[in-house]
C-alpha cells in the first residue's frame, strides 16, 4: 500500500530519521465499508470509518539517517548484546540506499525483570518510530492484537489497527508481552493473529475483525517476549529470530545500576544535591536487582537521603533488598 516516495524529515530522538510517506490502508475500503453501514446503527464503526477518512492514510515510514552510534544502548543493555548486533547488521543493510528498514520479527526469551520491555522502548527510539504495546496475559488479548468483531457489545478496534491508523507511523515497534502466557480457549486461539501478522505477505493486508478494512502491518517492527519458549507453538516460533537473554552479570548489574543513577542525577534539578557517583557499597548492594527494580529504587533512596539532608545516598536509604536478591540469577 505504500504510496509516493517523497524524503520527509521527521525529528527523532537521537538523529533525524528519513522518511517515506506510506499508506496504510486504502480510502475506497473505507468510504464503501462505511456506505454499507445501517443509518443510526453501529455508532462506534461509523465514527472510526469518519475518523480513518478524516486523518487520511498516509504514515511516516522512517529508518535512520545513516548507521545510529549504538555504543550507549550496549552499554545500558548489556545482556541484549546478541540482539543489538543482530539490529546493527539490519540497519547497515538499508543505511545508504533507498530501501526500507527491515528487521525480522524477534522473540526475546529470559526471565521477568531483566529488561526485555525495555529494550523494546528503546529500540523504537533509535530507530526514531512509535511503539505500541499488547500484554498477551490479558484473557482477551487476542482480542485486544485483533480486535473483535462490531457484533459484540463494547467492540473496538484492536492495538494492531490503532497503533497504524491513531500514529504518525507506518513502521512503529509493536511489542507482544509474555506470548507465553496467552491462554488459548477452546473456541479461540489468541494467538492467532500472530500467524498473519508475523509474516510479511499476510501482514500487509491484515484485516482488523472490528473496522473489517486491511491494514498495512508489513512494516511492523515485531518485537515478542516470553519467559518460556515451549509454551509457544513451532509454527510462531519459526517466524522469529528467537534470542535467549540472559540475566546480566554482576558486573554488567553494576554498570546498569551506575548508569540509572547517573542518568536520574542528571534528569532532574534536585539531582545536583547529590554527589556525581554512588558510594561503592551502595552500588554494590543496588546491582543485587533485577534491572527493572533499579529505578524505584534508587528513587526511593535519593528520597531518603534529601529528607536525612545527605548529599549522597547511604546504605540506610535503600529500600529492603532481602526478598530481592533472588530476584535474579546472575550470571557467573
Amino acid at each position: 500500500m505504500s504510496s509516493n516516495n517523497e524524503l520527509v524529515p521527521v525529528r527523532g530522538t537521537h538523529h533525524i530519521p528519513i522518511a517515506h510517506m506510506r499508506a496504510v490502508y486504502r480510502l475506497t475500503d473505507v468510504e464503501r465499508r462505511l456506505d454499507k453501514l445501517p443509518h443510526k446503527e453501529h455508532e462506534n464503526l461509523r465514527s472510526t470509518y469518519e475518523r480513518m477518512l478524516e486523518r487520511g492514510p498516509e504514515r511516516f515510514q522512517v529508518k535512520p539517517s545513516g548507521l545510529p552510534v549504538m555504543d550507549a544502548l550496549y552499554d545500558e543493555l548489556p545482556n541484549f548484546a546478541e540482539v543489538l548486533d543482530d539490529v546493527k547488521r539490519q540497519l547497515a543493510l538499508c543505511e545508504d540506499s533507498r530501501d526500507a528498514l527491515e528487521i525480522t520479527p524477534m522473540l526475546l526469551l529470559g526471565a521477568p525483570g531483566i529488561g526485555k520491555t525495555h529494550f523494546a522502548r528503546r529500540l523504537s527510539q533509535l530507530l526514531g518510530t512509535g511503539m505500541g504495546f499488547v500484554a498477551m496475559s490479558s484473557l482477551t488479548a487476542g482480542w485486544v492484537l485483533s480486535g473483535a468483531s462490531s457484533q459484540w457489545k463494547g467492540a473496538r478496534p484492536g492495538k494492531v489497527f490503532e497503533t497504524l491508523v491513531d500514529g504518525q507511523y507506518a513502521n512503529p515497534v509493536m511489542v507482544v508481552d509474555e506470548i507465553d502466557k496467552a491462554g488459548a480457549e477452546a473456541t479461540y486461539d489468541p494467538l492467532g493473529a500472530l500467524y498473519s501478522l508475523l509474516e510479511h505477505d499476510t501482514a500487509g493486508a491484515f484485516t482488523d475483525e472490528f473496522a473489517e478494512v486491511p491494514i498495512d502491518a508489513s512494516q511492523l517492527i515485531r518485537v515478542a517476549t516470553a519467559n518460556d519458549e515451549r509454551a509457544i507453538p513451532d509454527p510462531i516460533l519459526n517466524r522469529m529470530n528467537v534470542y535467549t537473554v540472559p540475566a546480566p552479570d554482576r558486573d554488567a548489574a553494576r554498570r546498569i545500576a551506575l548508569l540509572l543513577y547517573k542518568t536520574l542525577r542528571s534528569e532532574h534539578d534536585w539531582g545536583q544535591r547529590f554527589e556525581p557517583e554512588p558510594r561503592e557499597a551502595v552500588l554494590g548492594r543496588m546491582s543485587e536487582l533485577a534491572p527493572r527494580e533499579m529505578r524505584r529504587a534508587w528513587m526511593t533512596a535519593f528520597g531518603n537521603a534529601k529528607l536525612a539532608r545527605r548529599d549522597h545516598v547511604a546504605e540506610q536509604d535503600l529500600p529492603d533488598l532481602g526478598a530481592k536478591k533472588q530476584a535474579i540469577g546472575f550470571v557467573h
